[in-house]
């Protein structure tokens, strides 16, 4: 008997020590800590910014520069919007180069052979792609063959489309107004402001970029305060201001510089509505939810109701018609469709996608990290080009990058897993 009473006794002591850390008073401790996992690439971009910035002598930051990165890599940027949503649904897509040739193809003949008003053949040319994402998500979801095979048939099937569509040779040239979509820039509407030692800028853009980190503010705290409603844990004040302050500084100043060149490129405006539209529809609505749910416990999200095969199908199909766009963007920047348009893009939007945060496995990505990722591609490739650097070296950096990235990945799962434990 008298073994027992200890045992007893020792309840109500350690009871309140396991329920300690739900007290209200540790729970500063406990905001503090910082997510890496989801911080980590934007610091990796800050510091391969800064890299190049001193390698190339401040050339990486010129004006002219930063608006030849964001046009020179911008249908690698639609494609890798798409490419997350699929990744994130625990599959991969490895036509899209293929997809953005026959589409390019596809709205050359409208255009220039046919003479189709070019906003009709650009909205055909989106279904074309549209038709194509359907084709490849039917066997994938309904069928039920691994989008692996599905997407590496499509890239054979879609190639060898590409060469028939254009009889092995170039088309062109477009129409000006997609000219102006690929290479173009927006108007001066309110004319110059002086910058002081940075000269002038147009002030329409220097009114957007303000509107752009307003915007941003706003949403930002309306979704720490719902996460504070909701009794969530989330960063102390002071780190929320900085991360702020610091999107504030780095959106700013690219649109400082753009605005002292040639104002914004209308490729940018573009990217800016559908990285809006798509972290919306991944953060907010209902099929983005999905998304996330049959990447990360397919059984779980099959019990709880969510219609898989129709989500997958339309994965594909958004897929298609991204690339169908970047094939328009790309096709219209080279003034030209030809056969080799697209080669080897599948791999830059598969690279930006997991740079950007995406897991192996499938249910974590963001949006702004496959963009994010991407633009390191692109930095990397800019900032190695300023420096004289040859192909090879070019592609030996892009492959570590991308390496180390998964291996990131894979490592702070691990770590997790261990800690969990």
């Amino acid at each position: 008997m008298s073994s027992v009473a200890p045992t007893n006794s020792t309840v109500p002591v350690e009871a309140p020590e396991l329920a300690a850390p739900a007290e209200p008073g540790d729970a500063p401790r406990r905001r503090f800590s910082i997510n890496l996992r989801q911080s980590g690439i934007y610091v990796a971009f800050a510091l391969i910014i800064a890299l190049f910035a001193v390698l190339t002598d401040g050339a990486l930051l010129q004006p002219q520069n930063i608006s030849n990165i964001i046009v020179q890599n911008s249908y690698v940027l639609i494609l890798a919007i798409g490419m997350i949503l699929i990744i994130i649904a625990g599959h991969i897509d490895l036509s899209v180069g293929s997809v953005v040739g026959v589409t390019g193809a596809v709205s050359a003949v409208l255009m220039v052979n046919l003479h189709l008003a070019w906003p009709l053949a650009v909205v055909l040319t989106l279904v074309v792609g549209g038709l194509i994402g359907a084709w490849q998500g039917f066997w994938v979801a309904y069928f039920g063959i691994p989008a692996f095979i599905v997407t590496l048939a499509g890239m054979l099937l879609f190639r060898a489309l590409t060469l028939t569509v254009l009889g092995n040779q170039g088309i062109g040239p477009f129409p000006d107004q997609v000219r102006t979509l690929s290479n173009g820039f927006t108007e001066g509407y309110l004319g110059n402001v002086g910058l002081g030692p940075l000269g002038g800028a147009d002030l329409f853009s220097l009114l957007v970029g303000l509107a752009v980190v307003a915007g941003l503010v706003l949403v930002r705290w309306r979704d720490r305060s719902a996460r504070l409603g909701y009794q969530q844990t989330v960063e102390p004040l002071p780190v929320f201001v900085l991360k702020l302050a610091v999107a504030a500084v780095v959106i700013l100043t690219v649109v400082v510089q753009l605005a002292r060149f040639k104002n914004l490129p209308w490729v940018l405006v573009l990217l800016a509505v559908l990285v809006l539209g798509y972290s919306l529809l991944t953060a907010r609505a209902v099929f983005g939810r999905w998304i996330y749910a049959i990447g990360g416990n397919l059984q779980a999200a099959l019990l709880s109701g969510v219609r898989v095969r129709s989500v997958v199908f339309w994965i594909f199909v958004n897929m298609g018609v991204l690339a169908a766009l970047a094939g328009v963007i790309f096709s219209g920047r080279l003034n030209q469709a030809n056969p080799t348009a697209g080669n080897q893009f599948e791999l830059d939007a598969i690279a930006a996608a997991f740079i950007g945060g995406a897991a192996v496995q499938g249910g974590v990505g963001k949006v702004v990290g496959a963009i994010t990722g991407g633009l390191i591609m692109g930095v990397i490739n800019n900032g190695m080009s300023l420096i004289g650097a040859p192909s090879e070296r070019v592609m030996l950096v892009k492959g570590i990058v991308l390496l180390a990235a998964v291996a990131f990945d894979v490592w702070s799962k691990r770590r997790a897993g261990l800690e969990s434990r």
